[in-house]
C-alpha cells in the first residue's frame, strides 16, 4: 500500500454508498430514487433521507471522489459504511447477508485504486459470532483495514458478549471504528426530542459518541483489552467538554470499582482511545487536544457530507496526523 505509506494527508472519515447493496436487506432496502431530478431521496426501512444526491456523487462514483480528493489535497482515504445502513437490529441472517454483500462490493470498488483508497468492514452486530467471522473474512480475504460499527446495537459496548469482537480485533491486529447512526431506522426510536431539525444527527450523534466513551471506560473495556485500538468519530462527541464530570463520577459514584477511583484514572484511559478531528470548530478541537494530546488524533472529514468543510483544501492537517493514521491502520 505504497500510496498510504507516502501520503501526506490521510482521511479516515469518508462514507460510501454501494449500488450492490441496494435491496440486500429485503424490504428494508436500501433504495434510492429521483436521482436525476430535483428531489433525490434515499430510503432504509421507514427512514427516508430527502435532498441528498448519491448518484454521480463522490459517495458512489470513485472517479468523482478522486477528483474531489485532489481538489481538497487528500492523498488517501479509507471508506466506511453509510451510517444509515448499519442495520444492527434486523434479523441476524439478513444482517449477515447484507454485510457480506456490502464488504464484497467495497473491496471491488477500492481494488483498482489501492494507491488512493482503502476500506472498513460492515459487521452484523446482532450476532457477535457472525461479526467475528465477517471481520476475519473482510480483513483476511478482502484486505479491508478493520471493522466499523454503530453505537446503537442490541448490546452496549461494554457488554461481556462484545469481548469476542475486541479479542478478534487484537488477534487480527486491526482497529475498530465506532460511528453513530440515526436512531430508529431498524431499532428503538430513541429520544423523541431528537426527531426535528435533524437533531438526531446534529446532537444525537454527539450524545452517542460521548456515551460510547463512557461505556468503554466505565465498563472496563480498555482494562480488559489493553492492546485494543478503538477510534471514535467527531472527536468523541462532547467528551472533552464533559471530561471533568466523567472523571468525578469515576472517583465518587458507588458503581465505580477501586481501580477506577484514583485521581487521573479517567484521563489515563481516555488518552488510550483514538479520535478523528472532525469537530467543525477549532476551539472544540483545542479542548480535545488539551485533554488527550495529539498522538491519537487522526484526520477526518465526513467527505462530501453535509458537515464537511466546503474549503477542505484550505484546512490541511498537520503532517503528524497522517503518521498517526499509519500507526492506527497498521500501514508500514
Amino acid at each position: 500500500m505504497a500510496g498510504a505509506g507516502e501520503a501526506r494527508v490521510i482521511d479516515v472519515h469518508a462514507h460510501v454508498v454501494l449500488a450492490e447493496s441496494f435491496g440486500a436487506a429485503g424490504d428494508l432496502g436500501p433504495e434510492m430514487g429521483g436521482q436525476d431530478g430535483p428531489k433525490p431521496w434515499f430510503r432504509v426501512g421507514d427512514y427516508r433521507l430527502d435532498g441528498v444526491r448519491y448518484q454521480g456523487s463522490p459517495f458512489m462514483d470513485p472517479q468523482v471522489r478522486l477528483v474531489r480528493m485532489d481538489a481538497a489535497g487528500i492523498d488517501f482515504q479509507v471508506l466506511s459504511p453509510n451510517p444509515l445502513t448499519y442495520l444492527h437490529f434486523i434479523e441476524p441472517e439478513a444482517a449477515r447477508g447484507f454485510c457480506r454483500t456490502h464488504n464484497d462490493a467495497l473491496a471491488a470498488l477500492i481494488a483498482p485504486h489501492g494507491d488512493r483508497l482503502a476500506g472498513f468492514a460492515a459487521l452484523p452486530m446482532q450476532d457477535i459470532g457472525a461479526a467475528v467471522e465477517e471481520l476475519h473474512r473482510a480483513v483476511g480475504d478482502l484486505g479491508l483495514l478493520g471493522g466499523y460499527i454503530g453505537t446503537d446495537m442490541p448490546q452496549p459496548l461494554d457488554a461481556p458478549a462484545m469481548d469476542r469482537l475486541y479479542e478478534a480485533s487484537v488477534a487480527l491486529d486491526v482497529p475498530l471504528f465506532i460511528h453513530p447512526g440515526p436512531a430508529g431506522i431498524d431499532g428503538p426510536k430513541g429520544d423523541a426530542n431528537l426527531r426535528g431539525y435533524d437533531l438526531d444527527v446534529v446532537i444525537g450523534f454527539a450524545a452517542q459518541e460521548t456515551l460510547a466513551v463512557a461505556r468503554l471506560i466505565f465498563g472496563g473495556v480498555l482494562d480488559r483489552h489493553p492492546a485494543l485500538d478503538l477510534c471514535l468519530s467527531h472527536g468523541g462527541g462532547a467528551t472533552a467538554f464533559l471530561a471533568g464530570r466523567m472523571a468525578q463520577a469515576m472517583r465518587k459514584r458507588p458503581w465505580s470499582p477501586p481501580e477506577l477511583r484514583h485521581d487521573g484514572a479517567f484521563e489515563e484511559r481516555v488518552a488510550r482511545l483514538w479520535f478523528d478531528n472532525h469537530l467543525n470548530k477549532d476551539a472544540s478541537l483545542d479542548l480535545l487536544t488539551a485533554m488527550v494530546g495529539d498522538d491519537r488524533l487522526v484526520f477526518g472529514t465526513n467527505f462530501a457530507g453535509w458537515d464537511a468543510p466546503e474549503d477542505l483544501g484550505a484546512h490541511r492537517p498537520a503532517p503528524k496526523l497522517a503518521d498517526n493514521a499509519r500507526r492506527l491502520l497498521r500501514i508500514r
